[in-house]
């Protein structure tokens, strides 16, 4: 390859990302923000060598096959790769890398947020207060469920699910955990192991989703496993939204079993779910666990570390 190569940007990333890019790459950058279409990723391919893509691309086994040969990189602006069929890439010889460790912390803020506001009526209160219509004060009004001291489940026990037990342990909280295979005991802290989800969530007074979305975990929490939590648990999800049947949850809402939901992601994204829009008690932010300038800096950073050290012939740090 003569010349720099040449990578697309798919969206907006942070001004320190994109000016990176423009320096070291013949870079197109999409300044307008839209998002992509089949037809878009597919007639591109043929244009650059890389591609910086985000969640909203979504490379499927049908777009794999249309790609072009002189496409050799996808370099994710995420951790999560549910949007990209890996085996249908690598079958094109599409190397895919994601941006894992950055992220954990800003990721675990938006979680604990999620549950303390969700635990004590933020979202209701904040409405009652804007809206003019706070005129009313008792000992029984607004009361909320305590965290400090509760019992916490986590299902999905890696970077993001560790970063948030360190910062629910400053609240005193019983912590659980269920993970495909047991941490060593340095990295529990004395957290309680559960090798299924069905016992951890007979535990969770609160219950955070911090595992990816695959085939085996798309609608986890389902009507059966919503019922097996404590009457009056909050579940909090900065994970993926197809880890949760909507339904199920809107059900558990209104029948009084969940007390309330914390929800940074959704199965339809943007845009959420309308039906959780009646609900007071789910407190909902439009999927930005990751959105504070140093995590996106870092996010953009680790994907354009993954391109250099593939055009330099080394292997990516985070090849999939």
């Amino acid at each position: 390859m003569t010349g720099k190569p040449k990578l697309w940007v798919t969206r907006r990333l942070s001004d320190a990302t994109l000016e990176r890019a423009a320096r070291d790459y013949d870079a197109v950058i999409n300044f307008d923000d839209g998002l992509s279409s089949d037809d878009d990723l597919v007639a591109m391919s043929a244009q650059v060598d890389a591609i910086i893509p985000c969640h909203s691309e979504r490379f499927t086994a049908e777009i794999a096959k249309k790609l072009d040969p002189r496409l050799k990189i996808i370099a994710n602006h995420s951790v999560g790769v549910d949007h990209c069929d890996l085996p249908a890439l690598k079958a094109r010889g599409i190397v895919v890398t994601n941006t894992p460790d950055v992220l954990s912390d800003a990721t675990a803020e938006i979680a604990m947020l999620l549950m303390l506001g969700s635990a004590r009526h933020a979202a209701e209160g904040d409405h009652l207060v804007r809206s003019g219509n706070w005129d009313f004060w008792s000992p029984s009004f607004m009361v909320g469920k305590q965290v400090t001291g509760a019992r916490l489940g986590i299902v999905g026990m890696g970077r993001v699910g560790q970063a948030f037990a360190r910062k629910a342990r400053g609240f005193d909280m019983d912590i659980h955990y269920y993970n495909r295979t047991r941490l060593p005991p340095h990295q529990e802290h004395g957290a309680t192991y559960h090798a299924s989800v069905e016992s951890l969530l007979e535990k969770a007074d609160f219950l955070s989703l911090h595992c990816p979305a695959t085939p085996q975990t798309t609608g986890l929490m389902n009507a059966e496993r919503l019922a097996l939590l404590p009457a009056g648990a909050v579940l909090v999800n900065t994970a993926r939204g197809a880890l949760v049947d909507e339904s199920a949850l809107l059900a558990a809402i209104e029948s009084g079993h969940i007390a309330a939901a914390g929800l940074d992601c959704f199965v339809t994204e943007p845009g959420g779910n309308p039906s959780f829009s009646a609900h007071r008690n789910i407190f909902m932010l439009p999927h930005i666990g990751s959105a504070t300038v140093r995590t996106r800096d870092a996010m953009g950073f680790r994907a354009l570390d993954n391109v250099d050290a593939f055009f330099s012939g080394r292997t990516p740090k985070d090849l999939l």
